[in-house]
């Protein structure tokens, strides 16, 4: 009857002791919801309004590559303006650091001088232009070989890194020319929860030049940020808050002490079983 006694005490405590195993491991890692708002400000009853960044429309750089599509009435004369077809890789994927990203779309590789060499046509200057402006330019060279050409034009090296306090971190293809920093944070599917929103990293090269900028995703002012839209090669990093270094170092605290006084406790109670 004591042996049992003490079996049932024994069994009782060590389901109390995991009770308070994972409640410390739930307070631990506590995050305020309040800090995970995003756009804080309206009243939440009436809707308003509030204008955005201007939109921003890429200009072509030595580096990128162009992918050029022409179209006409006449299939076969058209044929010798196209590159052969690869698979392109679809919007927002991850480009592992074991892939090439320039071998899943054919396209012409500006050089340093901002030039292609286009079939029929020879080198075309494309530096500080649009691929709208480019797309008229080819179709008026067109013209001498082929009948109402369409032409399209793409720039397929458009990537952006996501790194930090998101679920999905990594080098990813964009294939519109427009692409807002939400859009890209949704490609690496949101930020944790333990990511700072009010204070994510936009890290831009411009004329040569590093630039860094700070941006707060909790107010509706971010709408209006020239970081709203992103540019090619741009790089975002998301900081962890202060709940995922509190997580991690409580975690590693309070853990092991639960655990070693737990072990002591249910050996304790397994010697006094014993006698």
């Amino acid at each position: 009857m004591f042996t049992r006694s003490f079996r049932q005490d024994q069994v009782r405590l060590a389901k109390t002791v995991s009770l308070f195993s994972a409640l410390a491991f739930c307070f631990s890692s506590c995050v305020s919801s309040k800090n995970l708002a995003l756009f804080q400000g309206g009243d939440g009853v009436v809707a308003d309004s509030l204008s955005v960044a201007q939109r921003f429309t890429p200009t072509i750089q030595p580096g990128d590559v162009l992918s050029v599509t022409v179209n006409s009435l006449n299939p076969e004369a058209t044929a010798v303006f196209n590159l052969p077809e690869n698979s392109a890789m679809a919007q927002g994927q991850i480009i592992t650091a074991s892939a090439n990203p320039l071998a899943y779309q054919p396209g012409y590789l500006v050089s340093k001088e901002g030039t292609i060499e286009f079939p029929m046509i020879g080198r075309v200057s494309v530096t500080g232009q649009t691929t709208s402006q480019i797309s008229a330019l080819l179709k008026d060279k067109i013209k001498s070989y082929l009948k109402e050409p369409v032409v399209n034009v793409r720039n397929v090296n458009f990537r952006i890194s996501i790194l930090g306090e998101v679920n999905h971190p990594g080098l990813f293809l964009v294939n519109n020319e427009q692409v807002t920093l939400l859009q890209a944070l949704g490609m690496a599917n949101d930020i944790t929860i333990y990511g700072k929103r009010e204070n994510v990293l936009i890290i831009r090269e411009e004329n040569g030049k590093k630039t860094f900028a700070r941006v707060d995703l909790t107010k509706r002012d971010f709408f209006r940020s020239p970081y709203y839209y992103l540019h090619p090669n741009d790089i975002v990093y998301v900081e962890p808050g202060q709940a995922r270094a509190a997580s991690t170092d409580n975690s590693y605290r309070i853990l092991p002490i639960v655990i070693s006084g737990a072990s002591a406790i249910l050996v304790l109670v397994s010697v006094l079983v014993r006698k």
